[in-house]
C-alpha cells in the first residue's frame, strides 16, 4: 500500500522533523486499474463512511456529443492513446484523458472511472 501523507522533505529540499508516525488513515488503496469488459463495480468505504464506486470493468460508455449537444450510451471497443502511460493502450486500461475507440467514434475520457464507477467520455471532431 502506498502512504500519502506530507512529504518528509520542504520545497528547499530540507527535512521535515517528524513530530509523529505514520497514520492509518492515511495509507491509499491499490489502483482500481478498469479493463474493458462486462460490467463489474465494487463499492469502497472511504473516510468519514462515505462511499466510492470502483469501475472494475465497464462495457459501455456515456458519449457526448458537443456538436448537438446529445448524449448516447455506445460500446467501448478499444483504447487508442493514453497520456498518462503508453502501457496502458497495450493493456486497454481506462483512466481520465484516455483516447478511446467507440461505435460512436473516438472520444475522450472526462470522467474517473475507478473513483466514480462510470466512463462519460466526449466525441473528438
Amino acid at each position: 500500500m502506498l502512504w500519502q501523507g506530507r512529504s518528509v522533505r520542504k520545497p528547499s529540499g530540507g527535512r521535515y522533523h517528524t513530530c509523529r508516525g505514520k497514520k492509518r488513515v492515511e495509507i491509499g488503496r491499490s489502483p482500481a486499474e478498469t479493463h474493458i469488459g462486462e460490467d463489474r463495480r465494487r463499492i469502497i468505504r472511504t473516510y468519514g463512511g462515505n462511499r466510492k464506486v470502483r469501475a472494475l470493468r465497464v462495457e459501455y460508455a456515456s458519449v457526448a456529443d458537443p456538436a448537438t449537444g446529445e448524449i448516447r450510451k455506445a460500446k467501448i471497443e478499444t483504447v487508442e492513446e493514453n497520456p498518462a502511460n503508453p502501457n496502458y493502450v497495450r493493456r486497454n486500461l481506462l483512466t481520465r484523458g484516455a483516447i478511446i475507440r467507440t461505435e460512436a467514434g473516438r472520444a475522450r475520457i472526462v470522467s474517473r472511472p475507478s473513483q466514480d464507477g462510470v466512463v462519460n467520455a466526449v466525441l473528438l471532431s
